[in-house]
């Protein structure tokens, strides 16, 4: 009886081991990526900023620095099922951002832009080739790139699947690189288990441009050269299993400064914070939650089950090898016949 208990607790291990990583191989692959129709908003805002607004003007519109002001950020990002490299069983997928940053006393625009690129549906990363890969961050000015050559590296909408505590690449789309964003600790975020990174860019020359007199403090001087300078430390708080980001903050600077000036010495146009509103950060966390729950059989579980079977083995195994066979009494030989000798 002890050897069948031992064989099946064999059995149970090796099945348990095998389940965890049948989960693992083969379905986590197939569900933990991001979806090819993704429709979704996000709203950031921030008070106390100043920033360079265009103000109508008749037919046109002049630009004015102005302070104090309340911005609201939104941005919109869909699928773009219509790229040649969008498949529905296939790893990479096609985003469209459209954003815009708008003053909400007068609704006056502050900056808008728009991009498209194709990402990796599992890490997150954009990739090559994809042939609708653009930005744009003026009207009808569109930048695109050859279908094999990648316009908008590392890291833009979310980070992997499993983030790691560790450094990964952030494409920033105003100086058009991919930067550190650097594991700067733990925090919870409604409840959740976050992993915070941090960007860091110091001060940058970003654009060079003819700007009136009038916007530097020089009203005497129709147009005046001035270099575009941009800094910001972006902090972004990510749900680790899923990789979405739940909230974020932008504590940001842009300066015009003419060759003479050094930095905080030019005209800011842009000076202020602006962070993820709580609806939105709520929504994103009700999200990530359901997420989780739907993963948890693909990343808990055969965690779960390595550990579990694991352990079933080494007992029968031990079992195996210390129990010994089954102990039998030993069989007593039958006395033995003695004969008997004849009578006197």
């Amino acid at each position: 009886m002890r050897r069948v208990i031992t064989f099946v607790l064999l059995g149970l291990g090796v099945f348990a081991v095998a389940t965890g990583l049948l989960l693992q191989l083969y379905a986590y692959p197939r569900l933990a990526k991001v979806p090819h129709n993704i429709d979704t908003k996000s709203v950031a805002q921030g008070s106390g900023i100043t920033a360079l607004v265009y103000v109508p003007n008749g037919s046109s519109s002049s630009p004015e620095i102005r302070e104090n002001l309340s911005l609201t950020s939104t941005t919109h990002v869909t699928g773009d099922l219509s790229q040649p490299e969008v498949d529905r069983d296939s790893d990479v997928t096609a985003w469209t951002e459209a954003s815009i940053v708008k003053d909400d006393e007068d609704d006056l625009v502050v900056t808008a832009g728009l991009r498209g690129l194709c990402m990796d549906r599992h890490t997150g990363e954009a990739v090559v080739p994809c042939e609708g890969q653009f930005y744009e961050d003026n009207k009808g000015d569109r930048k695109r790139a050859s279908r094999n050559q990648l316009l908008q590296p590392g890291l833009n909408f979310k980070f992997p699947f499993g983030a790691e505590q560790r450094t990964y690449k952030w494409f920033d789309t105003e100086i058009k690189q991919a930067v550190d964003a650097r594991f700067d600790g733990e925090e919870q975020v409604k409840g959740i288990d976050t992993n915070r990174y941090v960007i860091t860019i110091p001060p940058t020359k970003i654009d060079t441009r003819d700007v009136p007199g009038k916007l530097i403090g020089k009203p005497d001087v129709p147009t005046i050269k001035a270099d575009l300078y941009y800094e910001v430390t972006r902090t972004l708080w990510v749900e680790p299993t899923t990789g979405a980001i739940l909230a974020g903050r932008q504590d940001g600077k842009q300066e015009l400064r003419e060759p003479s000036q050094a930095a905080g010495e030019g005209t800011y146009v842009f000076n202020g914070t602006l962070q993820l509103n709580d609806e939105t950060v709520s929504k994103n966390s009700e999200e990530a939650k359901k997420n989780i729950s739907k993963l948890f059989a693909i990343t808990t579980l055969p965690i779960i089950l390595w550990s579990a079977g694991g352990v079933i083995i080494l007992i029968a195994v031990a079992l195996l090898v210390f129990g010994g066979g089954d102990q039998r009494p030993a069989r007593r030989s039958p006395p033995r016949r003695q004969g008997v000798g004849a009578g006197v």
